[in-house]
């Protein structure tokens, strides 16, 4: 039982759930909460999920390797020596399947999930197991960050089958690849209330021998089911629904269940959900003059206060570590995603935008920081994340967090120098443990460590604000910051000598999409081009590494080689849907951080690209997945869940309002409206599912700013207009820098710019809605003004 799970009677994989409150349909459920698997099929089968976990075998002696060996994902690579006779996800295993006529079992994972290693470790390098799913079974095994849409057909059938859903996700399938069983982690043996994997296996060997024909029908019975279930269609709509009524609604739902204490939604565990904190600050600034609008200011930015300074976040190293395990955001899963750093520092910005508290940036500041220290290639790419577990010391049996946790002890050693000028005897030590409530017994409530793993260690988390500290031992506040950063650096340069977690090199075009954004963003706000220089780096590396040139197509996936080298598996793995939502808004973000248009020119050929290869011209809306790459699957989803990532097709609508803004053509502002009309019916049931997208509704009832600063680019009153926009929240604007040239590529799309003059020769502002500009503005302040109406 892993010490950051719920308690010991409860167990199961990492889960879905994203934090969103009651009323969303397959997102939300608590940790304690069993979910791992139920069946589709008329006859009894085991349900895998409770049930102790075990201490870990002894390492086995190096076995020959199986064809996952051959693999560029990590997580394949972390079952090459297991003794199944495993397969990537491929023709070569569907074949062996019908040839043989044998179920076939899938594994989803990914490289730094906690339970998807626990279940390698009990079962998967369990000879006796190992053998059980090579004689009766094809066993396929998956990276989700890498197939993206093979995860979301099975956890749907997951989802709609059981109370949850979760990786590792475990499902067997007809060699038809229909799913007819599916869970989550399930335990080696049988325990007093749940039934073992290696039963499992027997009781599936044994249903397929002797109820195969009833099995197959309840396969396609169940296909059939899902296949009805998940379509999302304009049918005959006329167009999408009332933005005020989803804007209402969407708010209603998060109001009833936020945390006025501790900030976030639901009790526990708690995610960050930047999607949900980025409608509350659109909702704010169209509802600002009323109660409802202060309401949802004060919910965003009192969650952000409150995870910023709980253990969620890591106040040595900086980042955001997975969700918190409990309501406090405490003691994290400490997992660390790529996705999280790259929203969550866009969030952080904007709340500074709003508030002008510098508390903000400087958490933003440091989340990129730890990006660019930990998660980054040379060539400016980004990885996919840092695992939760590493070992206490080298040659131990790793352990989730020993990373991150710190004894008094450690802290005593480390910080032995008096403070002088307290008003009692006091080391650097004591006050930075005051400061982070660490106590000598730990502060990790035996609650959350049922195995005793972590007594006596302590997680950071700020307990007072640092005018409390000083006042409490008579110093000076700025006395007090400096000493407790002196701390804190300290204990980064100790942490440097332990084993670190294993770090997952892949890198993933979607999700360096969204970490482009979060540079450009952050560094647009601040006024930092050193972190716009990175955002141009990654742009650089997408398009360098990630980009087909011949077929303007995205590719998926790349890894980290030898020597600083990227390699690419053979074939490629083309992208989804999300890796060109999310790479198109980096490009736009990036835009308007920098204002080189070749990134907005190249914005526009993926979105052309993504048209062609995802649009559902029946019923509107994008596919996730290629039509010919996902032609095996029963199933073609379009995403309808704004969860840990947005979906790509609430991003979508964004992009294709702000592209529309760019260039006037009509065709993306058609298509948004399609796009918003299909999904209608998903908001008006559960608007709360779907945060991005009721903001894009809202979006394109309110209609765009365009923004204009007409004016020299490498002239100081062009720059002071252009960060003067960027000072202000305006989320729904796009900012074009018309620099008089007729040939440009934006005065190509849009003729009115060379309507659009300098006034007495100064660079001029104009921000222009519906057709019709406002007068020209030569002075930021007026601007601002502007701006802020």
């Amino acid at each position: 039982m892993s010490h950051l799970s719920s308690p010991p009677q409860k167990h199961k994989g990492e889960h879905k759930g994203h934090g969103l409150p009651r009323g969303s349909e397959r997102g939300s459920s608590s940790r304690d909460k069993d979910r791992s698997v139920t069946v589709a099929s008329s006859v009894p089968m085991p349900a895998g999920g409770k049930g102790s976990r075990p201490s870990c075998p002894p390492s086995a002696p190096q076995r020959a390797p199986n064809r996952l060996i051959n693999e560029k994902s990590p997580y394949l690579l972390q079952h090459a020596y297991n003794p199944v006779d495993w397969y990537p996800w491929g023709q070569e295993a569907f074949d062996k399947a019908r040839k043989e006529n044998k179920p076939i079992f899938l594994s989803v994972g990914y490289s730094t999930c906690h339970w998807c290693h626990m279940m390698e470790e009990e079962s998967f390098q369990n000879e006796e197991i190992g053998r059980l799913l090579s004689e009766d079974f094809v066993s396929v095994k998956v990276d989700r960050e890498e197939r993206p849409d093979v995860d979301k057909v099975y956890m749907t059938f997951v989802q709609a089958t059981s109370s949850g859903g979760g990786w590792p996700m475990n499902v067997w399938l007809t060699p038809n690849l229909q799913p007819f069983v599916g869970g989550t982690y399930f335990p080696p043996e049988d325990g007093l209330t749940r039934v073992g994997f290696r039963t499992v296996l027997l009781r599936i060997r044994e249903q397929w021998k002797q109820n195969k024909n009833t099995l197959l029908e309840n396969s396609q019975r169940v296909t059939a089911a899902l296949l009805a279930r998940s379509e999302i269609s304009m049918g005959d709509r006329q167009g999408p629904s009332s933005a005020a009524t989803m804007n209402t609604r969407c708010f209603q739902q998060l109001d009833e269940g936020y945390d006025e204490e501790y900030g976030g939604f639901a009790e526990a565990p708690k995610f960050p959900t930047p999607v949900i904190l980025s409608f509350l600050f659109s909702y704010w600034l169209s509802h600002r003059l009323t109660q409802d609008g202060s309401r949802a200011q004060q919910m965003a930015l009192h969650t952000l206060k409150m995870m910023a300074n709980g253990g969620i976040r890591d106040h040595v190293g900086q980042g955001f570590h997975r969700y918190s395990t409990d309501r406090q955001w405490h003691v994290p899963h400490f997992e660390k995603m790529l996705y999280d750093q790259a929203q969550l520092a866009v969030i952080y910005s904007q709340a500074f935008q709003i508030s002008g508290d510098e508390f903000y940036s400087d958490v933003a500041k440091g989340i990129l920081q730890y990006v660019s220290r930990s998660l980054s290639h040379r060539s400016g790419g980004f990885y996919s994340a840092e695992d939760a577990d590493s070992p206490p010391e080298r040659g131990m049996r790793p352990k989730e967090g020993a990373f991150y946790v710190w004894t008094v002890k450690e802290i005593q050693q480390l910080l032995p120098e008096p403070v002088l000028g307290a008003s009692e005897p006091l080391t650097s030590g004591q006050l930075l443990m005051k400061h982070y409530g660490l106590t000598e017994a730990g502060n990790i409530s035996p609650n959350q460590d049922p195995k005793g793993e972590l007594q006596g260690q302590n997680v950071l988390n700020v307990r007072y604000s640092q005018e409390l500290t000083a006042a409490r031992f008579g110093l000076d506040a700025d006395a007090v910051r400096t000493l407790l950063s002196s701390g804190l650096e300290k204990l980064f340069q100790a942490r440097k000598y332990r084993p670190r977690p294993h770090l997952d090199t892949k890198m993933l075009a979607a999700w360096n999409g969204l970490m482009v954004s979060g540079y450009a963003v952050t560094g647009a706000v601040l006024g930092m081009d050193k972190l716009i220089n990175y955002a141009i780096n990654g742009a650089k590396f997408l398009k360098r590494h990630m980009f087909d040139v011949a077929s303007g197509r995205l590719m998926r996936t790349c890894y980290a080689g030898s020597g600083g080298t990227v390699e690419h598996s053979n074939p490629p793995c083309w992208g989804f849907l999300e890796d060109y939502a999310f790479v198109v808004r980096g490009l736009l973000d990036l835009y308007e951080a920098s204002q080189e248009s070749a990134w907005l020119e190249w914005a526009l050929r993926l979105q052309d690209t993504q048209d062609r290869l995802f649009w559902d011209s029946r019923g509107g809306g994008y596919f996730c997945s290629e039509a010919e790459l996902g032609a095996d699957l029963p199933l073609r989803l379009k995403d309808d869940q704004d969860g840990a990532e947005p979906s790509a097709n609430s991003v979508s609508a964004h992009n294709l309002l702000r592209l529309h803004g760019f260039t006037g053509h009509k065709d993306w502002m058609d298509k948004c409206v399609c796009l918003l009309t299909a999904f209608s019916e998903r908001m008006r049931r559960v608007p709360v599912a779907l945060p991005e997208m009721v903001r894009a509704l809202s979006a394109h009832q309110q209609t765009l700013k365009q923004i204009v600063i007409c004016g020299d680019p490498q002239a100081k009153d062009t720059n002071a207009l252009i960060q003067c926009v960027h000072s202000v929240y305006v989320p729904n604007k796009v900012l074009i820098l018309a620099d008089g040239d007729p040939s440009s590529f934006l005065s190509r799309q849009l003729p009115f710019l060379s309507t659009l003059r300098r006034l007495e020769d100064k660079a001029t502002a104009y921000v222009c809605e519906n057709q019709a500009c406002s007068m020209p503005i030569t002075e930021p302040c007026e601007l601002r003004k502007l701006l802020l109406q």
